[in-house]
This record gives C-alpha cells, sequence and structure tokens, in this order.
C-alpha cells in the first residue's frame, strides 16, 4: 500500500495509525477481501486524523476518519465523532451535501479508537480554491453559507447542548456547564481558565436573560470555510458539499454564527444583543478566549456563549 501520513511529533495531539492499523479498520467495514492501495493522511483538521483511502477494485476513494484515543480528548470535547453520526438523521435537510456514513466502529476491538468511513465529496476544498475568483464574487460564497446554517437552525430540537447528549433542559445550563468544562480542560493543561470562568459567572448571574431562549435549534457548530467544497468547474463560488459537523448543538442560532462579544476586564458584559448594553467598569475590552494553544493544537474557546 502507499501510505502517506503526517509525520508528528511523538507527543503531538494528533497520532497517525499505521498501515497495518488502517488495513484492519478497511477489513472490518468492507470485509476481509478490502485491500486498501493507497492511504493518504489530509491535513488542515486539528481534531480527528483523517485519510483518502483507495481500495481495490473500487472506482471512487473513501474518507477514513479516526477520533483521538479517549484519554486524549479533553472534556469539553468529549465523543465528537459519535456526536456526528447521531446528528445525520437530524440534518437531512441538507443531506445532498452531506458525505453518507458507510460505516462507523466504537467497539475498540480493531484499534483503540472510534472511527468513521463516509463517501468522497467531489469538489474542491474551499480554502485552496475561494481565492481563485474575484473577491467580489465572495458575498455569494457567504450567502450560500448563510442559507445552509439557516435551513440548519430551522430544525428544532429535543433538549439544550450536544445532539448526542448530555441533554440540558435550559439554555444556561447548556451554557455554563460548556464554559466549566472548557475552563477544566485549560487548568488540566496548566493553562490560565480565569477569563473562562469569569464569563461562567456572568452567565450564572444573568442566567435568566440565557432562559428567555426556549426552544433548541440545531446548531452547525463548525461551519466555516475549511469544512466546504466548492465546483471547480463553475463560474461564481458554487457549494457543492459540507463536511465534518461533530460540533453540532441544540440551542441558540447566535451561537453558531457571532464572535463579538468581549468582556470588560472587571467581566461585565460589554456588548450582547440579547439585552441592551451594559455599562463597564472601565474602558479596556478584549474578545473572549479567540483561540488557546493547548497539548501543542489550537483550541476555540467559549463556543457556549450567546454572543451577538
Amino acid at each position: 500500500m502507499d501510505f502517506q501520513p503526517i509525520e508528528r511529533a511523538s507527543d503531538a495531539f494528533q497520532q497517525s495509525l499505521t498501515a497495518e492499523e488502517i488495513g484492519k479498520v478497511c477489513q472490518r467495514a468492507f470485509g476481509r477481501a478490502a485491500t486498501p492501495v493507497s492511504a493518504v493522511e489530509l491535513g488542515m483538521g486539528m481534531y480527528n486524523n483523517v485519510y483518502r483511502v483507495v481500495l481495490a477494485g473500487q472506482a471512487r476513494p473513501v474518507i477514513l476518519r479516526v477520533a483521538p484515543e479517549e484519554g486524549r480528548q479533553f472534556r469539553s470535547e468529549r465523543h465528537l465523532m459519535r456526536n456526528e453520526y447521531g446528528s445525520v438523521p437530524w440534518l437531512s435537510v441538507i443531506a445532498p451535501l452531506m458525505p453518507h456514513v458507510l460505516a462507523a466502529d466504537w467497539s475498540h476491538e480493531v484499534i483503540n479508537r472510534d472511527w468513521m468511513i463516509q463517501t468522497h465529496l467531489d469538489g474542491a476544498p474551499a480554502p485552496e480554491y475561494l481565492g481563485t475568483y474575484p473577491r467580489t464574487a465572495w458575498p455569494e460564497f457567504f450567502r450560500q453559507m448563510g442559507a445552509i446554517a439557516r435551513s440548519v437552525h430551522d430544525v428544532r430540537g429535543p433538549h439544550f447542548g450536544p445532539v448526542g447528549g448530555p441533554g440540558y433542559g435550559t439554555w444556561s445550563e447548556a451554557v455554563i456547564t460548556s464554559l466549566e468544562e472548557i475552563a477544566a480542560d485549560l487548568d488540566g493543561a496548566g493553562l490560565d481558565s480565569a477569563d473562562v470562568r469569569k464569563v461562567a459567572a456572568v452567565a450564572a448571574h444573568d442566567r435568566a436573560v440565557l432562559d428567555e431562549v426556549t426552544e433548541p435549534r440545531l446548531l452547525t457548530g463548525d461551519l466555516w470555510t475549511v469544512n466546504v467544497m466548492l465546483d471547480a468547474g463553475a463560474a461564481e463560488p458554487t457549494i457543492t458539499g459540507v463536511f465534518d459537523m461533530d460540533r453540532t448543538w441544540w440551542g441558540f442560532p447566535v451561537k453558531s454564527t457571532s464572535r463579538d462579544l468581549t468582556v470588560s476586564c472587571s467581566g461585565a458584559v460589554k456588548r450582547c444583543r440579547l439585552r441592551s448594553r451594559r455599562s463597564v467598569a472601565c474602558d479596556r475590552s478584549r474578545p473572549v478566549m479567540r483561540r488557546r494553544t493547548v497539548s501543542g493544537r489550537g483550541v476555540r474557546g467559549c463556543r457556549g456563549i450567546p454572543a451577538a
């Protein structure tokens, strides 16, 4: 087999499979006669290991995604692949754009990690191809992104929190728990969690505002350019596929679509469209946890904040 893994340090968060392990996974999914001809590890992602696998006798490649080992997963990012698998029936509104699941295995009998095999999406990765269009054409791309997000947000759900659970009865409980888990992950990595705990305290103090949201809606969680495919032959940017829906949540749609909540140095919310702007203790403000680095990889913080 032509095996092309991405070489990483031994202590990196993502760790590649071996060629032998990929062969065993393919045989579990497609039978003992399944023979991988090539397996190329794809970059861009920061969580799962992803491989484009060509099987002998098959015209089209498949995509193998492998989750981190259980002990390497954060409290705030546990079982994301299982969450995505459980989201598929709820994402039927965008089913024509999504890869199909061919096999999934949480048993850890073949390898000591969750894995899933999906169909290969046609098209060109948006990060590589969007720049070939003039910037005047980009608004059409983002209009399509907005339409996809809106169609997902129109889906109503049974509880707040991750689609695969745990579920919460109120939006405030889901938000506060998410923030507390992120803070615990930062503490566990030896990083400063003070900012996140400050925001969690604000959310707890004003939970009544959060609980004005009473109807859980489906959130994509991670719909951005990196997770989109484009038609390479189209005259204008045309989305043909979306993938990596492992961060789906039931919650408030503004959570998926906005990033400009700021918190003053005293911890008071400076801007949030859930209520009128408040006064703050000082004029200095900063974005809340735009990005941290934990165990050699980027970690998005404060996903649960319903900011606008």
